[in-house]
C-alpha cells in the first residue's frame, strides 16, 4: 500500500477538473539532485512550508532544460518568444494542507517576457540571464550566466536511449514526480498546478557540471557529483493558475 506522500503524489498528477490558463513543453531535462540536511533547507522557507524528505533526507536539486512552444491557452506560439532556457534550483515541501510540491529557489531565464509574467502572474522567482545551448544528437552543451554575476554555468550531458517511468515509492518518483509548486505572495502562500503525462525517463550521462546556481541560492558547494541523476526527452504541459 502506497505510503502518504507517494498518495498525494499520485493523486496530483490526475488531470484538475478546471481550466487550464497556458500551454507549454519541456524537453531535454537534466535533473541533478543532492541530498541535504533537512534543516538546513527548513531554515529557508517561508513559515507554512515544511520540507519533504526522503528516508529522512531532504533534496536540493539544479534543473536545466528547454521550455519550447508557451502560449496562454487558444493562443498559437509566437516565434523568437514561445521557445527559450531555463534553469531553475528546487527542494521539494508540502504546505499546511498537506499538499506535495516544488519550492524554487531560482528560475534562470534568457526570455524577458517569460521572466516578467512568471513574476507577474506566479510570483516565481525567475532571474535574467544569457544563456545558450548546443544539440548535437543527445548530447547537450548548455550555458548559464546570469546577471550581475560574475561566474558562468556550463552543463554537458546526453540523454540515454532506454525509457522508463519512475515507480511509485521509489526516491526517483518523489523527486521527478511533482505536480504542484508553492509560491509566496503578498497576500500568502499559494499553490499552482501544471499537468502532463510521467516523465519518460533516461540515463544521465554527465560530462559537464558546477554549483554555482546553488551557491547563488546561498548554499555551500556541495564539492560532489550529485547523488542522483536522471534525465527526460520532455513533456507537454498544461498550467493552472494559482490557488490558495
Amino acid at each position: 500500500m502506497p505510503d502518504s506522500t507517494t498518495s498525494a503524489l499520485l493523486s496530483a498528477r490526475e488531470c484538475p477538473a478546471r481550466p487550464y490558463v497556458m500551454l507549454q513543453r519541456w524537453e531535454r531535462l537534466a535533473f541533478l539532485h543532492w541530498r541535504w540536511d533537512p534543516q538546513i533547507l527548513q531554515r529557508t522557507l517561508p513559515p507554512g512550508l515544511t520540507v519533504d524528505t526522503f528516508q529522512d533526507s531532504a533534496w536540493l536539486a539544479i534543473v536545466p532544460f528547454f521550455m519550447r512552444g508557451i502560449r496562454p491557452r487558444f493562443c498559437p506560439p509566437v516565434l523568437g518568444i514561445s521557445d527559450f532556457l531555463e534553469l531553475n534550483v528546487r527542494t521539494y515541501v508540502r504546505d499546511e494542507k498537506g499538499r506535495h510540491g516544488v519550492w524554487f529557489y531560482s528560475l534562470d531565464c534568457d526570455q524577458p517576457l517569460a521572466v516578467w509574467a512568471a513574476r507577474t502572474f506566479f510570483h516565481l522567482p525567475y532571474q535574467h540571464a544569457r544563456m545558450s545551448a548546443r544539440v548535437s544528437g543527445q548530447q547537450v552543451d548548455y550555458h548559464c550566466h546570469r546577471r550581475r554575476q560574475s561566474d558562468e554555468s556550463r552543463f554537458s550531458w546526453s540523454l540515454g536511449n532506454l525509457i522508463h517511468h519512475a515507480q511509485p515509492g521509489t526516491l526517483e518518483f518523489f523527486l521527478t514526480e511533482r505536480y504542484l509548486l508553492h509560491s509566496k505572495t503578498s497576500h500568502g502562500l499559494r499553490c499552482g498546478q501544471v499537468h502532463h503525462a510521467p516523465y519518460p525517463l533516461a540515463e544521465v550521462q554527465l560530462s559537464s557540471w558546477d554549483a554555482n546556481p546553488l551557491i547563488q541560492a546561498g548554499f555551500e558547494d556541495p564539492k560532489r557529483p550529485p547523488d542522483h541523476l536522471t534525465g527526460s526527452l520532455g513533456v507537454n504541459v498544461r498550467i493552472y493558475a494559482l490557488t490558495s
